[in-house]
């Protein structure tokens, strides 16, 4: 068995609002990666298992190797069709808000998940959730989301009913966000947890297969230059930093998802234990931090890119060009010295 830790209180809540509810919302933070995609999903299929007319928003595209999952090919896209998303934001019973704490992380979803007058579920695992929803089921300890959705499912009594389309799902988010279980995945009951999804029918073997060893060709070319000509190791700080310009993605036919995981390469080197990836986007520099150990990247993802997130993983945004970014992070990375280097002598003590 796991721990209790969402308050039976909400549990009671939530079941409640479900059992009274006809149609269902659910939607998730702009750039969907595999957690947002995999609790949605897990929650979605639970749901219409419940009888429930549920539909799952998300504001833009999200990565082609997620969408072999049963049910992704249902889910509406705000930016094709932003007025049938508002409708059905407008005149569902109940909205649930999965993998996002504040309704900016969602554009302008938010705006009309604001407006509406259903009932409104948080389920999310990043710290400092803002005051929008009715219930709120806050977890930064949790590895992911769809963990949370698990644990949910199972309080409210309903495991046996789980679909094995419901864990695949869960699965998959539980194993992204962690980066195949390499990182903040050292509490056991996850293991349990994934015992449980095993037994629904799950193949974890495949399932990994088909969100990593799915890429194109060009991303491998992508990922190729960018570690050859794009990245930086500051050997006494034991941190490194990659990057992408407009111009590279287009050389190498970037797609939606292409750059994921990168954030985590440089930390496949030798003493390195920080790790920063900046992407050019249209409008602002896509900011992925990651660590090993004690490090807080959240800290320098606040103080420097407007960011936060998780102590090993962390995201932000930096609104100005890629070489103002990189003289940025290279200003502020001395104050965060002392921490760094500690950080490195007790990873090299293990």
């Amino acid at each position: 068995m796991f721990t209790k830790i969402i308050d039976q209180d909400k549990i009671t809540k939530v079941a409640d609002l479900i059992d009274k509810a006809d149609k269902a919302v659910i939607v998730t933070h702009v750039s969907p990666d595999g957690d947002a995609i995999g609790s949605s999903l897990g929650l979605y299929h639970y749901l219409i298992d419940q009888g429930l007319d549920a539909t799952i928003i998300v504001p833009n595209e999200f990565p082609y190797f997620l969408k072999w999952l049963k049910g992704s090919k249902d889910i509406l896209i705000y930016e094709k069709y932003p007025e049938f998303a508002e409708k059905l934001i407008s005149e569902t019973d109940l909205i649930f808000c999965l993998d996002f704490n504040v309704l900016s992380r969602i554009k302008n979803v938010g705006v009309a998940v604001e407006a509406s007058k259903a009932k409104k579920v948080l389920i999310d695992h990043h710290p400092y959730p803002s005051d929008f929803s009715n219930v709120c089921i806050s977890h930064p300890e949790i590895s992911s989301t769809s963990e949370l959705v698990f644990r949910l499912i199972c309080r409210m009594g309903d495991f046996e009913m789980m679909s094995k389309d419901s864990a695949e799902a869960i699965y998959m988010g539980m194993m992204t966000d962690t980066g195949a279980f390499t990182y903040n995945s050292n509490d056991a009951q996850i293991y349990y947890i994934i015992a449980q999804l095993l037994n629904k029918g799950i193949d974890k073997d495949f399932i990994y297969s088909k969100v990593y060893h799915s890429y194109t060709a060009d991303r491998y070319r992508m990922m190729g230059h960018m570690l050859s000509e794009r990245m930086k190791i500051y050997e006494e700080y034991g941190a490194g930093l990659i990057w992408l310009d407009n111009e590279d993605q287009k050389r190498f036919n970037s797609q939606k998802g292409d750059t994921e995981g990168f954030a985590n390469l440089p930390l496949n080197i030798q003493g390195v234990t920080f790790s920063v990836f900046l992407r050019e986007d249209d409008d602002m520099i896509k900011v992925s931090l990651r660590s090993q150990g004690d490090f807080p990247c959240n800290t320098f993802a606040s103080q420097c890119f407007n960011g936060g997130g998780h102590l090993n993983a962390s995201g932000g945004e930096f609104f100005g060009s890629l070489v103002e970014a990189i003289d940025l992070f290279e200003r502020t990375l001395p104050e965060y010295a002392d921490l760094l280097i500690s950080n490195k002598n007790n990873l090299e003590k293990k």
